[in-house]
């Protein structure tokens, strides 16, 4: 098993978080946000494009 630094999951936390504020930027204008993004976040890009917007 390999082992990261600390500034490897240093740079993987505030990747997430980019996503997520990335995601939710393009949510609140009504956008569809990029497939990378909500990978990274665990989201399937086709079911969260399934999802309707009431």
């Amino acid at each position: 098993m390999k082992k990261h630094g600390f500034r490897h999951g240093f740079n993987e936390f505030f990747s997430v978080i980019g996503s997520a504020i990335a995601v939710s930027s393009a949510t609140r204008s009504r956008q569809a946000p990029r497939d990378a993004d909500l990978e990274r976040l665990g989201i399937d890009p086709n079911q969260y494009r399934s999802i309707r917007q009431w």
